[in-house]
């Protein structure tokens, strides 16, 4: 983000800063025309409270810090998932995810932020699934490349499939949110929508490693959740495949997203750099 801000021409202040210190926070926005807060907890093993503390209370303190530096524009980075899925189509900023998923911390306290966001009038954007270069942490899209890239992930849901856009892409969307968007309306930021077999393909591809090939039911993943084998929250938003639209900021943004081979690319290279299978 701060990368795609400066090349377009604008004066960009990003420092570190605790979203649990208000004080801080209205101190780093004093001077500042607009805020573009991308910070969250996007975690599947972390707890419920300390997802409400870093996406709930983080964000008021940000709108509410911003608010009495006299900043005169936000724009709150949520999530596609406050969208949807919806069965048998891509959602829009139209929809609403199912009852089920906000059983997921990530997911509730992710729409729970968003609404505080558009009642202060912030710019809102939702990506999909960014995949690229700088997820050194990792997050759960990286580790899900990292996983099929060496060989570690050998089996998929068959009922899922992910929205998938490039990085590079997502940040310049927030930008043209900054300058175009309208205040207290939403804008999905995506890519191309793939069943989960095929992005596994093409991430195992580019690895040069066996494609994942086992398919498994939804209902056998969801004992396995319930067994603790694996993350139960992870298989609760495997029900439906994840798919969005992104029309709405296409037509009145003028976001574009470009192919995401070369986006595939740089994040399994990442990954198998940091695993020490990589070159140098």
């Amino acid at each position: 983000m701060a990368r795609e801000l400066r090349e377009r021409g604008h004066a960009v202040v990003d420092d570190r800063v605790d979203l649990l210190d208000p004080e801080w926070l209205e101190k780093i926005m004093d001077g500042c025309d607009a805020v573009v807060h991308v910070a969250a907890l996007y975690s599947y093993d972390a707890t419920a409270e300390e997802h409400f503390l870093a996406n709930v209370v983080g964000t008021r303190n940000v709108l509410n810090a911003a608010q009495a530096a006299g900043v005169e524009r936000v724009v709150h980075t949520s999530t596609s998932g406050t969208c949807g899925p919806v069965p048998d189509r891509p959602a829009t900023e139209a929809d609403s995810p199912p009852a089920w998923e906000l059983r997921v911390p990530y997911k509730r306290t992710k729409l729970e932020a968003e609404r505080l966001a558009l009642a202060h009038g912030a710019v809102v954007v939702n990506p999909t699934t960014p995949v690229g270069d700088g997820d050194r942490k990792p997050t759960p899209t990286g580790r899900m490349i990292a996983g099929v890239a060496t060989g570690r992930i050998r089996a998929y849901v068959g009922t899922t499939g992910l929205n998938v856009v490039d990085v590079r892409d997502v940040a310049r969307g927030h930008v043209l949110a900054l300058e175009r968007g309208e205040p207290g309306e939403r804008y999905i930021l995506g890519g191309v929508d793939l069943p989960l077999r095929d992005l596994f393909a093409a991430v195992a591809d580019e690895a040069g490693t066996s494609r994942p090939r086992l398919r498994v039911p939804y209902r056998v993943a969801l004992v396995a959740g319930q067994a603790r084998i694996v993350n139960r929250d992870e298989v609760r938003l495997a029900r439906l495949p994840m798919y969005f639209s992104s029309r709405k900021a296409e037509e009145r943004l003028g976001y574009s997203a470009g192919p995401v081979g070369p986006a595939i690319a740089r994040a399994v290279g990442e990954a198998l750099k940091a695993d020490g299978k990589g070159g140098a």
